[in-house]
């Protein structure tokens, strides 16, 4: 048994949870965000954020993120979306890609999609050797060891939900004429390879997820408003006690509207 069956998938929230837990969430990670970017309180910068999201196809990783950032000022913070490496990104490291998107003190970004796709889809579709692969773990570890090294706070998330639900949803979308472009044959292709999706995800969890720096958050994500308040609370957690490691005390919450 993984530590992905261990995951209670039924977790849930109704709809007023979900909003309450959502403004309580965005008032605090606001004045987290303004504090680390040195708007408020002493005005100097604090470390650097970065959030990665990795998950399932119709995980839900585009709607957490959405309510994570929605009410921040889009000034401070940056969403970038990684897809297949084109032909000369191919002719680099494969960590060389990120680089230019990671943010700098006072800064943060939200990653969907990471170099996490060396160990997952190039691992399970033959894009690496298994070589490749299992030397990235290993270069994975040494990068974001470094990167924390510098002051970065690290946050990983992986958005993990059934079989079944994953089913409903892609059927869903292909009913949906808005939605129908977030379906393509390429999913329909990887849900036939659940199993080495899983196994390959097993052992991510278990070769990169470094406390305290670099965690794996594992999200039951069946229910897409419990993952959503999930996400932004452990985002909050994070950045608070990695300010902590930096020396830096988080601020006392205040209450009032964003």
């Amino acid at each position: 048994m993984g530590v992905l069956d261990e995951l209670d998938l039924t977790r849930k929230l109704s709809r007023d949870q979900e909003q309450e837990g959502l403004e309580r969430g965005w008032r605090r990670l606001t004045q987290l965000r303004l504090t680390l970017g040195g708007l408020i309180g002493n005005h100097e910068l604090g470390p650097p954020v970065c959030v990665i999201f990795e998950g399932h196809d119709a995980s839900g990783k585009g709607g957490a993120i959405r309510r994570l950032v929605g009410e921040l000022d889009p000034r401070h913070v940056r969403v970038v979306q990684f897809a297949a490496p084109t032909h000369d990104e191919k002719r680099h490291h494969f960590l060389w890609r990120f680089w230019p998107s990671l943010p700098g003190w006072g800064g943060m970004a939200v990653f969907d999609r990471s170099w996490y796709g060396r160990v997952l889809v190039e691992r399970v579709e033959g894009f690496a050797t298994r070589e490749q692969w299992l030397r990235a773990y290993d270069e994975i570890n040494g990068f974001e060891r470094t990167l924390a090294d510098e002051g970065m706070i690290m946050i990983k998330f992986w958005m993990h939900i059934s079989s079944d639900e994953q089913l409903k949803r892609f059927k869903r979308r292909e009913k949906d004429p808005l939605k129908t472009w977030k379906l393509t044959d390429e999913d329909w292709r990887n849900r036939e390879k659940r199993a080495d999706y899983d196994e390959a995800v097993e052992d991510m969890v278990a070769r990169t997820s470094v406390e305290p720096h670099a965690c794996w958050h594992l999200i039951p994500a069946d229910s897409k408003r419990y993952a959503r308040v999930a996400v932004i609370d452990t985002v909050i957690d994070e950045i608070e006690a990695g300010m902590r490691r930096h020396g830096m005390e988080p601020p006392p919450p205040i209450g009032g509207d964003i």
